[in-house]
């Protein structure tokens, strides 16, 4: 519908009012922004009344027609009536000829189906009729050769190897018929000439195969190998010669008697057993890509002898033949095994082709099986034992002193350094088990630390009877042999030199132990820490209390000992020094435990 034109004075688009999301309120705000309302309302009656003019020209224009209208129409109900009975036929007939054209789709379909059953049948009649044609072939060329008196057993190897190759290449189209064509009757017949056919030709590979290889043939080698890529039976070819060219030479190499016969019996067949790769499948990897010189034109891919062949076999004749080697009842000598044979694993990982033999080698069962085979837990459980039994030890000695030229006070500290020491050490860490030993190293730390902030010391250390055992058995021994007189002097000589030694000892510990308080003093002020010193009342006595304390105990007990041998504790020299010096100790670990 278009309505009449305005004059070009009105402030609105007459075209507004056709829009079906004709607003009032927004049209009144959008001509607002542009007249006042009192010219706005001016120009709607101005369009009105051109409206209204328009629409009464309209109705006078076609005025006969709207008047005529009733007129018009009389008699239409009759002609309707008459349209209804050739529109019903007209129906039924399209009705019928739907049904009609229905039925023959359905015909259709049907032979459509059957034609489909007909295509399926002929295809598998085509795969029956080359499973018979390959078959045919086949025999024809073996009756060929056997006719021209140049079968496979009398005929020249190479030209052997060209005709299990051509046979090959026809049988793997014979194998894939003969599956796409499973359950046929007619194929069920054909299966034992299907059968003969396979097992004269595995029968002819492994012969012609064995006879390359010890003929160092590389062109027989070259079409067996590929011969056996057609036929999908590479694996085959690995487990033959694995059986029948690896395993005689592991059998005559792996000998436990010759192992445990020479001391480097388990490196010498180690040796021998690389020396099989370069000296006897150079042919192999040449023709397989596995050698720096092989031809890329004339590699045989698929096959990896070192790691299906080789090495099963030098795994199973090692774990069959030499079961003690995986005994860990001996640390050392498991250790020693251990670590040679490793050394071999990474010299036989060497002298795979490529990154990817490495990694089917790792990935090998036999391969899993050889490294499960080292019980390394039981190996570490009895290095625990030694190790952690050394420190143990020394623990239930006490506070013994190191011995002269020592770096440490305490015997008890050099034993533990020593024992973290061997953690790591040759002939002992094992890198597997490196979890293991670092968890050790932190536990025989703690063992320490745990010992230093035991109880506090009530009692002389052990080691002080030890040291003055041999005086006494002196005094024993020489009873009624030398004068008591002489006995005195020499216990009197021998006690002040030791005496001397020990004050210079106990000084040196000491002053190892205020130093370190200062240190951690020092290290708590920078720190501006708010908590307690660990000598406070509530936190009992320090480890450094307890060191002076066990002092102050060795030492006093040493004058009883002076007192029971006859002497007095002035005739030796130093001791009363030494005394002073740790009852000062003394006093200082009691002030530090009352807190004052």
């Amino acid at each position: 519908m278009t309505l009449p034109k305005g004059p070009d004075s009105l402030c609105f688009d007459k075209d507004e009012f056709m829009k079906d999301d004709f607003d009032v309120d927004k049209f009144v705000a959008d001509c607002r922004k542009r007249v006042q309302l009192e010219e706005m309302r001016e120009d709607l009656e101005q369009y009105y009344r051109l409206l209204k003019t328009a629409m009464v020209e309209l109705i006078n224009k076609d005025y006969a027609d709207f008047v005529n209208l009733s007129t018009n129409l009389v008699g239409m109900d009759k002609a309707l009536n008459q349209l209804s009975v050739p529109l019903g036929q007209l129906r039924e007939e399209v009705l019928s000829l739907r049904s009609s054209v229905n039925e023959v789709i359905e015909a259709i379909d049907t032979q459509l189906s059957k034609q489909d059953d007909i295509q399926k049948k002929k295809l598998c009649v085509l795969r029956l009729i080359q499973v018979v044609r390959s078959v045919e072939k086949i025999e024809k060329i073996l009756h060929q050769n056997t006719k021209d008196t140049t079968s496979l057993e009398t005929s020249s190897p190479l030209l052997a190897g060209q005709i299990l190759e051509r046979i090959a290449t026809e049988f793997n189209q014979l194998q894939f018929h003969a599956v796409q064509s499973k359950g046929m009757p007619l194929l069920d017949k054909v299966r034992p000439r299907i059968a003969g056919i396979t097992a004269m030709l595995q029968q002819s590979l492994e012969g012609l195969l064995i006879q390359g290889l010890q003929t160092s043939n590389i062109d027989i080698v070259r079409h067996c190998l590929r011969t056996y890529a057609t036929i999908d039976k590479t694996r085959d070819a690995e487990a033959l010669v694995g059986q029948v060219l690896v395993k005689p030479y592991m059998d005559e190499v792996i000998v436990e008697q010759f192992v445990k016969s020479n001391p480097n019996g388990l490196k010498m067949m180690y040796t021998k057993l690389l020396e099989f790769v370069p000296h006897h499948c150079r042919l192999l990897r040449e023709v397989t890509g596995g050698a720096v010189s092989s031809d890329k034109a004339d590699i045989v891919p698929g096959y990896d002898f070192l790691v299906n062949s080789v090495w099963p076999e030098i795994i199973r004749g090692v774990e069959e033949r030499i079961p003690s080697l995986f005994n860990p009842g001996n640390p050392d000598a498991f250790y020693e095994r251990y670590t040679v044979s490793m050394d071999f694993v990474r010299k036989f990982e060497r002298q795979c082709g490529s990154q990817a033999s490495v990694k089917r080698l790792r990935a090998h069962p036999c391969y899993q099986s050889f490294h499960n085979k080292w019980n390394l837990p039981v190996y570490f459980q009895l290095r625990f034992k030694e190790i952690a039994g050394s420190l143990e030890n020394a623990i239930s000695d006490g506070l013994e002193a190191a011995p002269a030229g020592s770096s440490y006070h305490l015997q008890v500290t050099e034993v533990l350094w020593s024992c973290v020491c061997r953690c790591w050490a040759d002939q002992v860490y094992l890198p597997p088990l490196a979890h293991r030993f670092w968890k050790l190293t932190l536990q025989l730390i703690s063992r320490y630390s745990t010992f230093l902030t035991e109880e506090v010391p009530t009692r002389a250390s052990a080691y002080m009877d030890n040291a003055l055992q041999p005086l006494h058995q002196l005094v024993t021994d020489s009873k009624n042999v030398v004068k008591d007189s002489i006995i005195q002097e020499w216990l009197r000589v021998t006690l002040s030199d030791c005496t001397h030694r020990y004050f210079e000892t106990i000084s040196d510990v000491l002053s190892s132990v205020r130093k370190m308080e200062e240190s951690l003093k020092r290290l708590k002020q920078a720190r501006k820490t708010t908590t307690t010193s660990t000598a406070g009342v509530n936190a009992g006595p320090s480890d450094d209390s307890k060191i002076r304390l066990q002092l102050a105990l060795d030492v006093e007990y040493l004058g009883e000992q002076i007192q029971k041998m006859g002497l007095q504790q002035s005739d030796i020299t130093m001791f009363s020094s030494l005394l002073e010096l740790v009852q000062e100790a003394r006093d200082l670990a009691s002030a530090e435990q009352t807190g004052s």
